[in-house]
């Protein structure tokens, strides 16, 4: 029984360990196509200052994929005017995020929103959204990119 355990613990090990250099190689290599400012935000958990993201003001019909990788996280559909300064959905597209706790704040924990498939920062989820959901995605610009429909 105890081999068995000790060969899990090693299988773990070796799991994280490939798992470690799959993100260190994927955040390498995406540092020379992103902008500092997108490296610092979503590698490195930064935040854009408000009203800067020309994302904020975009009302076009399309997608809004990570800077990254291109995965499709939001639809202009559930895009809305929060006031904020930084462009705010009510809803991801199913499957395209995951939510993480926050304590970094002395004032209390958030929502972190991160992308699924590299576990870039992207923003916030906030409850003080708008119906049907109630939820305010906040997501920094910089992290985003705009995908037109045709």
């Amino acid at each position: 029984m105890a081999t068995a355990a000790a060969v899990l613990v090693v299988a773990l090990a070796v799991y994280f360990y490939f798992s470690m250099q799959n993100q260190k190689d994927i955040r390498t290599d995406v540092s020379a196509r992103l902008s500092p400012e997108a490296y610092d935000v979503m590698y490195r958990k930064g935040t854009e200052p408000p009203f800067s993201s020309q994302l904020d003001k975009e009302y076009r019909k399309g997608t809004y994929v990570t800077a990254d990788t291109g995965l499709p996280v939001y639809r202009s559909e559930n895009k809305y005017d929060s006031g904020t300064g930084w462009p705010s959905f009510t809803k991801p597209i199913e499957g395209s995020i995951e939510l993480l706790e926050d304590d970094s704040l002395f004032l209390g924990k958030r929502i972190e929103v991160v992308s699924k498939d590299t576990g870039a920062h992207l923003g916030h989820v906030f409850d003080d959204g708008p119906p049907p959901t109630g939820k305010r995605y906040c997501m920094n610009g910089v992290a985003l990119r705009f995908i037109p429909d045709e």
